[in-house]
């Protein structure tokens, strides 16, 4: 009962408070139809974005409601440890902080999975 609670409260968290990020990456580019964002591995700023927006957005919301958690996480994992470790990889530990503390969030959740109050454990998603 403790163990499921605190997988709750932890998905509740880590995706909420990420949710915003992805909107207003989200709605900048639908109300302005720019694609300028940082390119910090290559991919060009388009896939970037794109990419940034799904996890931040969209995966942050399925990690919420813990529906198909575990493949959720993944993009947020890879997401938070590009920005720690390459976007702010030369600024001070107070920038490079925050993600990796999503990124072990992130990374619990997957691990454990959503526990027993998720659409994951609703559905029979294991």
């Amino acid at each position: 009962m403790k163990e499921a609670l605190g997988l709750l409260i932890l998905r509740i968290g880590a995706g909420g408070m990420m949710i915003p990020h992805g909107w207003s990456k989200l709605s900048k580019l639908i109300s302005t139809g720019e694609f300028r964002f940082a390119d910090p591995i290559g991919f060009g700023p388009e896939i970037t974005l794109l990419f940034a927006i799904f996890s931040e957005f969209f995966c942050a919301i399925l990690v919420l409601v813990g529906f198909k958690t575990r493949l959720a996480t993944i993009p947020l994992i890879i997401t938070m440890l590009i920005a720690a470790l390459v976007v702010h990889g030369s600024d001070p530990w107070s920038k490079q902080e925050f993600p990796l503390l999503y990124a072990v969030a992130y990374l619990g959740i997957g691990l454990l999975g959503a526990g027993k109050y998720s659409l994951d454990n609703r559905f029979g998603n294991k």
